[in-house]
């Protein structure tokens, strides 16, 4: 399995390379295809992602939003929008993404990088998707 990982490590060190400060996230993605990331799953309150790869899965854990028991917030695609137009913008990091997600009631996102979309999804099953364009690296 350290093959998955240190694949893993040096896309995103490729992708931390090449990608812009505003509208970085497409750089980001494309480097992650390229290293054969098909997906990259989100559990937003525990901050986990999962990177399913053709190397094998792997898991990174984050800084946990919550803990003990907390109630959701209700799914809002406004707000889950203007957090995602800030971060595009670069004006906030990730950290302050992933907050902003779970602040409009998303408890898990899905990237696709084969259909190059992003699903959000909040606990009553409502869900947001948006495309972004691929770019050559």
């Amino acid at each position: 399995m350290t093959h998955a990982i240190d694949n893993l490590r040096a896309a995103l060190a490729r992708a931390e390379a090449v990608r812009p400060q505003v509208g970085g996230f497409p750089h980001l993605a494309e480097a992650l295809r390229q290293a054969g990331v098909t997906h990259c799953l989100m559990a937003v309150p525990s901050n986990a992602m999962l990177y399913l790869t053709a190397a094998g899965p792997v898991a990174v854990q984050g800084e946990t939003l919550i803990s003990g028991m907390t109630e959701v917030p209700r799914f809002d695609p406004e707000a889950l929008v203007a957090a995602l137009r800030a971060n595009q913008a670069g004006r906030t990091t990730f950290p302050e993404f992933v907050q902003g997600c779970w602040a409009a009631g998303v408890v898990r996102y899905d990237v696709d990088l084969t259909a190059r979309t992003c699903t959000y999804f909040g606990a009553d099953g409502d869900s947001y998707v948006e495309s972004y364009e691929a770019v050559q690296l």
